[in-house]
């Protein structure tokens, strides 16, 4: 596995996104092998799993030039249903999972941080789902995450502006629990720990109860967002999104 890193101690699983030079953007290749590992440490027999990512931050989102390798509908499919089946299974999974962010987490990779339960953050973690900026919505179960912490009006403007939040504005937004004073790795660890030391059976049963009731509604906004990507990807706003991107300056935006 050359993406992830995968370390189990005691009762806790540790994985890690393992793409830094890239602030671990998501390609398809990627993907797949997310979908592979996130399997097995479902299997894992340790009751608490960390998530995180190496280098300068958590997870940058997709990688753009993704954007060409998914051209064709069966390509986007299958990328969409890895996506779908990596935050179902972190959501679903009899774990408690939680998400230990640092520097930019961005679009689907706020998608994944969110999917889990609890989510530590560094100060400087800087968050955001710009989707926007591209004339894209949130995928990876982006709008049922935002309307489970914000509430649809809000989540619809964090949606609509693509704003970039530092970790303490997110926490007082409530789009993370709890911002740590150390090291990201060393805090998560801790606390993942302290977790694997009271009666897991009980919250995970917990967790369960409400996510039972969650898991369906989930699934229809993945669908909604796989085909609403692929309707958007054709428009004019999207192409000039990404040529503005790549050409490194503002997009003239048109509406359609």
């Amino acid at each position: 596995m050359s993406y992830f890193e995968v370390e189990q101690k005691d009762n806790v699983v540790h994985l890690r996104i393992n793409r830094g030079e890239k602030y671990n953007a998501l390609n398809a290749e990627m993907l797949s092998e997310f979908v592979e590992v996130i399997s097995e440490v479902e299997k894992n027999e340790a009751q608490v799993v960390v998530l995180s990512g190496a280098g300068s931050g958590f997870c940058a989102g997709g990688d753009i030039s993704m954007m060409e390798q998914i051209a064709q509908p069966e390509a986007f499919d299958d990328v969409m249903k890895d996506i779908e089946k990596i935050v179902t299974k972190i959501y679903t999974m009899p774990k408690v999972v939680i998400s230990a962010i640092h520097g930019p987490v961005v679009g689907l990779g706020l998608s994944i941080a969110l999917s889990a339960d609890y989510i530590m953050a560094e100060p400087d973690a800087k968050v955001s789902m710009n989707f926007i900026g591209i004339g894209l919505v949130p995928d990876g179960g982006g709008h049922f995450w935002l309307q489970e912490r914000l509430g649809t009006h809000k989540a619809k403007q964090f949606a609509w502006n693509g704003e970039e939040l530092r970790a303490k504005e997110a926490f007082d937004h409530h789009l993370v629990d709890e911002v740590v004073d150390g090291d990201i790795f060393e805090e998560a660890d801790a606390l993942a720990l302290k977790w694997s030391r009271r009666p897991l059976k009980a919250m995970i049963a917990t967790k369960q109860i409400y996510h039972q009731y969650g898991t369906a509604k989930l699934m229809e906004y993945l669908e909604k967002e796989r085909k609403t990507q692929w309707d958007l990807r054709q428009s004019h706003d999207h192409k000039e999104g990404v040529q503005a991107f790549f050409e490194k300056r503002d997009p003239v935006f048109k509406g359609y």
